[in-house]
């Protein structure tokens, strides 16, 4: 126990040294791309949503608005692809809509690697296994970001998660932030096949109800 301990510190130092630099160099970006935003989707620059955090607990989560806030004549939402923007998929190409994120991480509210946090709603569909993802704090990239991103089924996502539970460590980290660099690069992984992102997660036949992978 005082090893782990010990080693979260070091990841909480390490989260804080890194993502404040980066906080620090990101801000000419940053500056840039909530101009764009504003000027594209008006006002909020920021999509904030409550997700869940450590054990579940919710915070505010923190990005660049991506989306038109646009229904259709029923009064529902359109789909993703529908409200994505030109600009929106530039950002979700790049990545620049995470950098919000930072802040997350400085706050103390999520890591620099971890899980990525999802929906509130998803909580009551995972199974007991998918659900250990939430033992450690979500991250801006993890072990499902760097393996495939969003092309991959939610299944092998929340099986990626939960290996980085069980088996973390600060040199993995460092190798994961790495690989995100690289990925950035590359712009791979962005959306699911037939989708502008994910589809929606409804649970696994384990739980019972129809999956999405």
């Amino acid at each position: 126990m005082r090893q782990v301990g010990w080693r979260l510190k070091v990841k909480r130092a390490l989260d804080l040294a890194v993502g404040g630099a980066a906080l620090v160099a990101a801000a000419p970006a940053m500056a840039a791309v909530a101009v764009a935003v504003r000027a594209s989707l008006g006002s909020p620059v920021l999509f904030r949503q409550e997700r869940p955090g450590l054990h579940g607990r919710p915070f505010q989560f923190l990005k660049f608005r991506s989306m038109r806030d646009a229904v259709g004549p029923d009064g529902r939402s359109l789909s993703d692809a529908e409200r994505l923007t030109r600009l929106g998929r530039f950002l979700r190409s790049t990545s620049l809509d995470e950098l919000p994120q930072l802040v997350n991480v400085i706050r103390g509210e999520m890591s620099l690697v971890g899980p990525r946090p999802l929906l509130m709603h998803y909580l009551p569909r995972y199974t007991p296994t998918q659900a250990r993802r939430h033992e450690v704090l979500p991250g801006i990239t993890g072990v499902a970001q760097t393996g495939g991103r969003n092309s991959l089924s939610w299944d092998e996502k929340f099986a990626m998660d939960v290996w980085y539970v069980d088996n973390w460590s600060l040199g993995l980290d460092v190798a994961l932030l790495a690989k995100t660099a690289w990925h950035v690069v590359r712009r791979s992984g962005v959306s699911h096949e037939g989708h502008a992102t994910m589809p929606e997660f409804r649970g696994t036949a384990t739980n019972g109800a129809a999956s999405h992978t």
